[in-house]
């Protein structure tokens, strides 16, 4: 009955405080993380040690999911612990990393699927400090060095799933006796625990990313919502299950061709196949392919979070260093065209982009030019507005560009050259608002 009465306390909070939001209050809660556009996943745990490899033989999937996909016994898998001692770890140089390439947010795993916590929990010793050789706790360092650089900090925890302690959902069966068990025991005693020590010990959390929702009913999730209160401006993604929406979707390796109107939302990439380290994934997407799925996600109106995965040793692979260096130097020169900026009015675009603000009564379109167009005239097809001016963001000198309206659009006179061989941005200001228009397949 206590239980129940508790249960009932939580979902009557969630709906009060949902009620209580006004859409004001969202906005402004929500305005940080809309302006950002662009941040990192920090996929790390102990199958980093593994790396995708297991008793000799490569295991299909992604890193992080190697335990359940070579069916691994809970008490086997802990064999890996004396192995994780990532002494390179410097959550600095990763602040480092991540600022160069112009993100504004980190999502740090605080827990992943296998159930073993990257913090110091007093909840279960099966965590990075207790179990391990390390001895550390990489969120403390991690927050530490995001309030010293301004770097906004939220935390991946797997609510639902969890391979290692009993009666925690496992995705596709049990394989192992020593799984067995309740999940409301489990919510109770592993997953509310430890979500209460995230919220309390590293200072300001700004997003906290729910993951896999199995299994989770209305009231299994009613136990987390009061621990959100003390985080009062913490914004949550929409898997915790139980028909909790959160504050923004979340979505993996995809684009919706129309974004999510009316929708806060956001798209997960790796930079290879894998999530979490995995030794042998060297299928790296090019600096060239993130700058334009970093275009993409913001011209549809989402944020775009890239995944890395730290090695076993704590150290962001070289290639992912590389790429996001390069991706960092683009953002220099054309981030204004990216940062703070709405979904384009104009999706349909068959030589790259388009994002935009409103200002003064005018919209700035930035058109984001993947194709540059031969002949020198760039066509921005069925736009009606009367062009105010253009020029290259490139251009420090801001030397204006002819810009044009005919019947069938505005034409902006470009240089021959393409300013950038990965995406030039053409800023466009036309008088008015511009409505938006039908998405059509190409």
């Amino acid at each position: 009955m206590m239980r129940l009465l508790a249960l009932a306390m939580g979902l009557g909070l969630a709906v009060v405080a949902s009620a209580a939001e006004t859409r004001a209050d969202r906005d402004s809660r929500m305005q940080w993380w809309r302006e950002a556009r662009f941040g990192m996943f920090v996929n790390w745990g102990v199958y980093s040690v593994p790396a995708g490899i297991y008793q000799g033989k490569p295991v299909a999937d992604r890193g992080e999911r190697i335990m359940s996909r070579a069916k691994i016994p809970p008490a086997e898998y802990a064999k890996f612990l004396d192995q994780f001692d990532p002494d390179k770890f410097n959550a600095r140089e990763l602040l480092r990393i991540a600022k160069s390439a112009g993100i504004k947010y980190i999502i740090a795993t605080a827990k992943h699927h296998d159930g073993f916590a990257m913090f110091r929990s007093k909840t279960s010793s099966f965590n990075v400090y207790d179990a391990t050789p390390f001895k550390r706790d990489p969120l403390d360092e991690l927050a530490e060095a995001c309030r010293k650089e301004g770097m906004k900090l939220g935390f991946y925890y797997s609510q639902a799933q969890d391979w290692h302690h009993p009666g925690g959902a496992v995705s596709g069966g049990r394989w192992d006796p020593a799984q067995d068990g309740n999940m409301d025991d489990y919510i109770e005693k592993i997953a509310v625990p430890q979500v209460r020590e995230m919220l309390t010990a590293y200072g300001d959390v700004a997003a906290l990313w729910w993951d896999t929702p199995q299994d989770m009913t209305p009231d299994r999730a009613a136990r987390f919502l009061p621990l959100l209160k003390l985080q009062p401006q913490i914004l949550t993604n929409n898997r915790l299950g139980g028909n909790v929406p959160g504050h923004f979707s979340t979505l993996e390796q995809y684009v919706p061709p129309l974004g999510l109107p009316g929708r806060d939302w956001e798209t997960c990439m790796a930079i290879n196949d894998s999530w979490g380290y995995k030794r042998d994934d060297n299928k790296w997407k090019s600096a060239q392919q993130l700058i334009h799925s970093l275009v993409d996600v913001a011209s549809k109106g989402g944020n775009y979070v890239v995944v890395v995965g730290p090695t076993g040793e704590g150290v962001i692979p070289v290639p992912v260093v590389e790429r996001l260096k390069a991706v960092g130097e683009w953002m220099r020169i054309n981030g204004e065209a990216i940062y703070a900026t709405t979904a384009g009015p104009l999706p349909s675009l068959g030589w790259g982009r388009c994002t935009r603000r409103v200002d003064g009564g005018n919209t700035t379109l930035y058109l984001h030019v993947f194709n540059w167009p031969g002949g020198g005239k760039l066509l921005v097809p069925d736009l009606k507005n009367e062009p105010v001016k253009a020029y290259l963001l490139a251009d420090e000198e801001k030397k204006p560009l002819a810009a044009a309206a005919r019947a069938d659009g505005v034409v902006v006179s470009v240089p021959a050259q393409a300013p950038d061989p990965n995406a030039s941005v053409v800023v466009l200001q036309v008088k008015g608002e511009v409505p938006a228009q039908p998405y059509v397949v190409a």
